[in-house]
């Protein structure tokens, strides 16, 4: 018995009615790999965005306060930003600005990207539990421009006779000062830096923190060696002088300011 054309009827609408669905689901797929592409791939022929840091520093203690604020053009009257954290987008923050308490879990690399950027390169944010840190807005640091850095205490309590070290040599040391800063850096500033300070009566130290200097032409190099010497001749002088100073509690409290050291 032959089966009359009309009974095919239902079965090709059928067909015609679920390609429709298909071609949604795949549209759906397309975009949600785009979505977890974007983080790595950013957007080709835009301008990158930048990440920037109030305060400056990479390096911050749980409960202090720090906002990230994302630089770059933006379509007229739009504002929205994208922020990601490690990768992992964040939906709630939407504004060029992102403030929080930090705490450990804030710890990591933040990026973001406007509608008319690119996904920005990332910055590295470390929340970390000690005494002291030792603070500093950037790691790498192009010849010629100033290395600055801060001795930091839990919870802003009074430093007194705070060292700062290079490679382990002591650099700078001043009774009450927190701030040293190189106004010049070349190749014989890289290396890892780290602090030291009384805290009532007992002796603290930071952590190091890695700083590079990338060195230039030949010339370059040997002029940041020939500075490296003097820099280490400095040392020496500067290593008498601040062990003096520690084996002797009672003297008077007098700051030796970063021109003082430069001009000895």
């Amino acid at each position: 018995m032959e089966v009359p054309p009309v009974l095919l009827l239902p079965a090709a609408a059928s067909d015609q009615t679920g390609c429709p669905l298909l071609h949604s689901w795949g549209h759906m797929l397309l975009w949600t790999a785009l979505l977890f592409l974007a983080p790595a791939a950013g957007t080709p022929g835009l301008p990158k965005a930048v990440v920037s840091l109030q305060p400056p520093w990479l390096q911050v203690f749980p409960e202090d306060n720090v906002t990230l604020s994302c630089q770059g053009a933006r379509s007229p009257g739009d504002s929205s930003t994208q922020w990601f954290h490690n990768g992992t987008a964040i939906p709630t923050q939407a504004q060029p600005s992102y403030s929080f308490k930090a705490s450990s879990s804030h710890s990591g690399d933040y990026r973001c990207r406007t509608g008319q950027t690119g996904l920005s390169d990332p910055v590295h944010l470390d929340v970390t539990s000690a005494w002291l840190l030792l603070q500093t807005p950037r790691l790498l640091v192009p010849p010629g421009d100033p290395i600055v850095l801060r001795c930091h205490s839990w919870r802003n309590w009074r430093l007194y006779k705070i060292t700062f070290f290079q490679d382990g040599k002591p650099k700078w040391f001043s009774h009450t000062n927190s701030s040293f800063s190189i106004p010049h850096a070349n190749a014989s500033h890289s290396g890892a830096y780290h602090c030291s300070g009384f805290l009532g009566q007992t002796l603290h130290a930071s952590q190091s923190v890695s700083i590079t200097v990338p060195g230039g032409s030949p010339a370059q190099v040997a002029r940041a060696n020939i500075a490296g010497a003097d820099e280490a001749a400095k040392a020496e002088v500067e290593n008498a002088i601040t062990y003096s100073l520690l084996l002797q509690p009672d003297a008077p409290e007098e700051d030796t300011s970063p021109s003082d050291y430069q001009n000895m």
